[in-house]
């Protein structure tokens, strides 16, 4: 497939706002050079939580966005702020926690059961707090159990899952992580994981175009080549391809539009 390369292009640069999943994982690290030499595009990363990330694309100050929040996509579609979602990849979640593991939870098959033997047992849990997908995907498995997080051991620290997962690591505590960003750092942790394979740990991620007719000044030509490439057979190859440890992090699931 040929893309837009032309010298006539003015703007060569397109910013993405995106999860810090995708990029502490290392993935955009690893897919956009080959983007670039692909296309001739340069893209601007800036890595928020979903929530930090639709936001800037409703005031129109990214091209795009990839995050991995299904109703809070849906919406941003439905106001108009965002066309062309498209599929682009999935991993899961995992409950993760300290060996010692107080609360007891370890094999557990149900998550929500899971955090509420945490909050029983008063445990520590670190929670990213910070609008992230991953957040709310902790605070919709919250809402489930029919607990409030009020507990003592429950802290919300407002980072970004790197950061999450080492503050982890040094409290000795639980935490909720993509499974990406948790390969990515499994190597320089104190933890492990304690729940997995609960379908509501699944977790899908979509790229979006920030509407043109909203924001005509922006790289719409740019993001739509970006989009393009992504969700073609070449870079949905190397989504699959990219390892670390040894383990696959992400699975491309495009459906070529």
């Amino acid at each position: 497939m040929a893309y837009a390369t032309t010298e006539t292009a003015m703007n060569k640069t397109v910013r993405l706002a995106t999860t810090t999943s995708t990029y502490h994982s290392g993935l955009l690290d690893y897919l956009l050079p080959v983007f670039t030499k692909d296309t001739g595009y340069t893209v601007e990363v800036l890595a928020a939580g979903t929530g930090k990330a639709l936001r800037m694309g409703e005031h129109g100050d990214v091209d795009l966005v990839m995050t991995h929040a299904p109703q809070s996509e849906a919406q941003f579609v439905e106001q108009g702020f965002g066309v062309l979602p498209r599929k682009l990849m999935y991993n899961d979640f995992v409950l993760v926690g300290p060996k010692s593991d107080p609360a007891e939870i370890k094999g557990d098959k149900n998550v929500a059961d899971a955090l509420k033997a945490i909050a029983t047992d008063n445990a520590t849990f670190i929670s990213r707090g910070d609008d992230s997908g991953t957040n709310k995907k902790e605070l919709n498995i919250w809402a489930q159990t029919k607990m409030e997080p009020n507990f003592g051991g429950y802290k919300a620290v407002g980072q970004g899952m790197g950061p999450t997962l080492n503050m982890a690591s040094e409290l000795q505590a639980y935490t909720l992580t993509d499974r990406g960003t948790w390969l990515a750092y499994e190597t320089k942790l104190d933890l492990e994981i304690m729940v997995e394979g609960d379908k509501r740990l699944f977790n899908p991620y979509q790229v979006i175009l920030i509407n043109p007719s909203r924001y005509p000044d922006l790289n719409y030509q740019g993001a739509k080549t970006f989009s393009d490439w992504l969700v073609n057979p070449k870079a949905q190859k190397l989504i699959n391809n990219y390892q670390r440890h040894g383990k696959q992090l992400f699975v491309a699931d495009a459906q070529t539009q």
